[in-house]
């Protein structure tokens, strides 16, 4: 098992950035909102958060952007990035 180590927090914030832009462009923001409120560690689904987000990341970041999924794997780094797709939404007038 490999541990991944934390990212940078300027290094943190611009990868919810891309990621959270990445999302709101391809229309997925209130899908995505969704799966990651219900994908919480808490929840015992992050696994399944790691499973479907996977091919996505990978097809947007390239191969395995391990940085991008330490932010998915605790829950500051998904609130974070549910923050951030919710203003993108508010700032062309959706609602998440």
């Amino acid at each position: 098992m490999r541990i991944r180590p934390e990212p940078p927090e300027e290094e943190r914030a611009e990868l919810v950035e891309r990621v959270a832009r990445e999302i709101h462009m391809r229309g997925l923001t209130t899908s995505a909102v969704h799966f990651l409120e219900a994908s919480r560690p808490e929840t015992g689904l992050s696994g399944g958060a790691m499973l479907f987000f996977d091919p996505v990341l990978r097809q947007v970041f390239g191969s395995g952007d391990d940085p991008i999924v330490a932010i998915l794997a605790d829950d500051e780094g998904i609130d974070r990035l549910i923050d951030r797709l919710v203003e993108l939404d508010e700032e062309e007038g959706w609602q998440v």
